[in-house]
C-alpha cells in the first residue's frame, strides 16, 4: 500500500512541479537510498532485474533511487534529467496478479528513469516494458504477494498517470493536482493499450467505458482502502491547489487522516481505515510508510529532491538531494535486521518508540524540531540554487551535507519513551517478535 500525488505548475506557488510519495511496506522491510550512476553498455548487453533478464539499452541515467533492501529496483526514484516516478499495487477483478517471474512494479520504475530524458518518454518506456513482458513476481518481503501497478510520472512540464492490468495499460495526462493509491482511478483514458480496447469491446463494454470502474477489484480496495486514501489525497491537494509548496506536499505525506485531525491524543490504534501515514499496528494491520520523497522540478533549474531515508515521515526529517552534489553517506545498507548505524534502523528505534507509546505526546515534542529543521534547510537549499559559478556545484554539495549532518545530529539526540501499558494485547504482541529480533532497543 503507497500513496503518490502531483501538483503541476497552475497548483503551485512558484509554478513548480511538485511530486511526493510514501513507500508502505511490512513493518521490517527496511529501505534504503541509492544513487546509481549513468553509463554506457555494450551492444547485446543484458540486465538482472528483480527475476528476469531483460535486453539493456546503450546507455543509462544516472538515478537517485528508495529501495527495499532485498530488490532491484525502487519504489521512488527521480533521474538527472529531472523524472520522478512512484508506483502504487493495483488490482483488477478480471484478470487476478500472477507469481510468474516477469517484471514488477519496482523494477518498471528503475527501468523507466533509467532509459528516460522526459515524463512523456518515461511513459513510454514503461508501455514497452509492460506490453514485452508482462508483470508479475512475489512483490512481498515476509508474506507473499503479487500486483500490477499504476505509476504517477513527472516531469518539470508536466505529469502522467499510467495503469495496467498486466501488459494492458491506460494513459491520463494530469491536470492540476492529481492522487493515486491503490486502486484504479482513470476512468476515461486519453490512449489505451490496443489490447484492453478489444478486451473490454469483448466483454460489451462499449467504447466510452469506465475502465476504474470496470476493472478495479472491490474485494482487494476492501483490505487495502485505496478508494478512501485516494480521495483523501485529492482533499489535500485542492485545499491548497495553487499554492502548494513543497513543505505542503511534505504534510500531506504525513497526515494521519480527518479522524485524527485536531486530536492531540491520537495513536495509530484509533485508525480509521487506512492512513495516508501508515504504522502497523495489530497483525491485520501489518503494513507501515518505510520511506518518502518530495521532488520539486523547474526546468530553470536543478531538480530538488527531498527523501526521509527513513520510516514514517511524521517522525522523519526531509532531507535535500541533489544528483549533482551526490548522495550524503548515510551508514550501512540496511536489511530486516537491526543494524545500528544503518539511517532507517536508527530512526526506527524513534519510530517504534512513539507507537509503542504515547503517540501524540512524542508527535508534539519532536514536530516543533523537524519543522524548524526544515524551514532552515528549505532556505538553504533556496541560497545553494542561486548561487552560480564554478564553484556552485560544490558549494550546494556543502549545503545538502550540512543539511544532512544537522539532520543526523538532531536524529541521535531523539530518545525512547516508555511503552504504554494500556495498547491492546494484539498491537503489543504483534510488534514483539520484530521489537526483540530487529529493533532491540525499543524493548530495554
Amino acid at each position: 500500500m503507497c500513496d503518490t500525488m502531483v501538483a503541476t505548475g497552475p497548483a503551485t506557488r512558484d509554478g513548480a512541479v511538485i511530486f511526493a510519495k510514501n513507500s508502505d511496506r511490512e513493518r521490517s522491510e527496511a529501505q534504503f537510498l541509492d544513487l546509481v550512476p549513468a553509463a554506457r553498455h555494450a551492444p547485446g548487453s543484458r540486465v538482472r532485474c528483480s527475476y528476469i533478464e531483460i535486453d539493456q539499452v546503450r546507455e543509462t541515467r544516472a538515478v537517485l533511487l528508495s529501495r527495499p533492501f532485498w530488490c532491484w529496483g525502487a519504489e521512488i526514484g527521480a533521474n538527472d534529467a529531472g523524472v520522478a516516478i512512484g508506483n502504487e499495487a493495483v488490482a483488477s477483478a478480471q484478470f487476478p496478479a500472477r507469481l510468474t517471474p516477469r517484471l514488477i512494479g519496482m523494477d518498471l520504475v528503475r527501468l523507466a528513469l533509467e532509459r528516460a530524458q522526459t515524463a512523456a518518454a518515461a511513459v513510454e518506456a514503461i508501455i514497452a516494458l509492460v506490453e514485452r513482458h508482462g508483470q508479475g513476481g512475489n512483490c512481498g518481503h515476509l508474506t507473499e504477494r503479487s500486483y500490477d501497478n499504476s505509476f504517477i510520472v513527472a516531469d518539470a512540464r508536466e505529469a502522467f498517470v499510467v495503469e495496467t492490468i498486466d501488459r494492458f495499460w491506460a494513459v491520463e495526462r494530469c491536470g492540476p493536482t492529481r492522487a493515486i493509491s491503490n486502486i484504479l482511478t482513470i476512468s476515461r483514458p486519453d490512449r489505451m493499450s490496443a489490447a484492453l480496447a478489444a478486451d473490454a469491446a469483448a466483454r460489451g463494454y462499449g467504447e466510452a467505458f469506465d475502465f476504474a470502474a470496470r476493472y478495479y477489484d472491490p474485494a482487494r480496495d476492501a483490505i487495502s482502502r485505496g478508494r478512501l486514501r485516494c480521495d483523501r489525497g485529492n482533499e489535500l491537494l485542492a485545499r491548497k491547489a495553487g499554492d502548494i509548496t513543497a513543505a505542503d506536499m511534505m504534510a500531506n505525506l504525513r497526515d494521519h487522516g480527518a479522524a485524527a485531525e485536531g486530536i492531540a491524543d491520537w495513536h495509530p490504534v484509533d485508525t480509521v481505515g487506512r492512513t495516508i501515514c501508515m504504522h502497523a499496528t495489530d497483525p491485520e494491520h501489518g503494513g507501515q510508510s518505510v520511506a518518502s520523497m518530495v521532488s520539486e522540478l523547474q526546468a530553470d533549474r536543478p531538480a530538488l529532491h527531498w527523501v526521509t531515508g527513513t520510516s514514517a515521515p511524521c517522525t522523519s526529517i526531509f532531507k535535500p538531494v541533489l544528483l549533482e552534489a551526490g548522495l550524503p553517506a548515510h551508514g550501512p545498507r540496511p536489511s530486516d535486521q537491526r543494524e545500528a548505524e544503518s539511517l532507517w534502523w536508527r530512526h526506527e528505534a524513534t519510530h517504534r518508540a512513539a507507537v509503542l507509546g504515547d503517540f501524540g505526546a512524542a508527535l508534539a515534542e519532536l514536530a516543533p524540531g523537524r519543522d524548524a529543521l526544515e524551514a532552515r534547510f528549505a532556505a538553504r537549499m533556496e541560497e545553494a540554487l542561486a548561487l552560480s559559478g564554478p564553484d556552485a556545484t560544490a558549494r550546494r554539495a556543502e549545503a545538502v551535507a550540512q543539511c544532512w549532518a544537522e539532520a543526523d545530529a538532531w536524529e541521535r539526540t531523539q530518545r525512547l519513551a516508555a511503552p504504554r501499558a494500556d495498547l491492546p494485547e494484539a498491537v503489543r504482541m504483534a510488534w514483539a517478535d520484530t521489537r526483540v529480533r530487529a529493533c532491540v532497543a525499543v524493548a530495554a
